[in-house]
């Protein structure tokens, strides 16, 4: 019953923030078609519930062109262990991009994943599938529900977000002790991160 109630909440949740925050959606928007080009929206694939892939939606915050901006042998070899390829100074990001992802405007699209159901407003890190390689039986576990645009590791290690075990701990505990008091302790405490911009990046 409590899954039902969190998919109804996250249907009407989502439509209301999509349509409150519609102005800031469209200056991201025509910011990102100014900054660089390419496409407004980026569509990545990401592990999510019952083990499906999905295209988690964003603002492009990344040049184009961005495999010729980094060392491929670098990224490769991140791929291979598992672990997200993360730079202080990240010559794939575009300017608007950098200021997209320090307030985490580029997450905003992922609204229309949570309506689609490939998402919930709460639930563990959508992952992208290298990172949960080396972790099959966490994979499976994570695949029980619905992966978040926040969370429990969101709000407690945002800055350890290169590898899937760092975020471990969290996802499990979150699953563990699902309830939906827990989504509302964790979707009040969301707004604070966000306003420090810890682990933005």
């Amino acid at each position: 019953m409590q899954l039902v109630i969190k998919r109804i909440v996250d249907i009407g949740a989502a439509s209301l923030l999509l349509l409150l925050l519609l102005p800031i959606l469209l200056i991201a928007a025509f910011g990102v078609r100014l900054s660089s080009e390419g496409p407004i929206l980026f569509e990545q694939e990401r592990c999510g519930w019952r083990g499906r892939k999905f295209k988690c939606l964003k603002f492009r915050s990344m040049f184009v062109n961005q495999a010729a901006l980094v060392d491929s042998q670098l990224l490769g070899e991140s791929e291979r262990r598992g672990v997200l390829l993360k730079m202080t100074r990240d010559p794939r990001v575009t300017p608007i991009g950098a200021i997209l992802r320090k307030t985490s405007i580029d997450e905003l699209p992922q609204l229309l994943n949570v309506l689609r159901g490939d998402m919930s407003l709460v639930g563990p890190r959508p992952l992208v599938p290298h990172m949960l390689e080396p972790y099959p039986d966490f994979r499976r576990v994570r695949a029980e529900v619905r992966p978040g645009i926040t969370g429990l590791w969101q709000i407690s290690a945002r800055e350890l977000n290169t590898s899937a075990l760092h975020m471990m701990p969290y996802d499990l505990d979150y699953i563990r002790n699902f309830n939906l008091w827990l989504d509302c302790k964790i979707l009040l405490s969301t707004p604070a991160v966000l306003l420090l911009a810890k682990g933005a990046h």
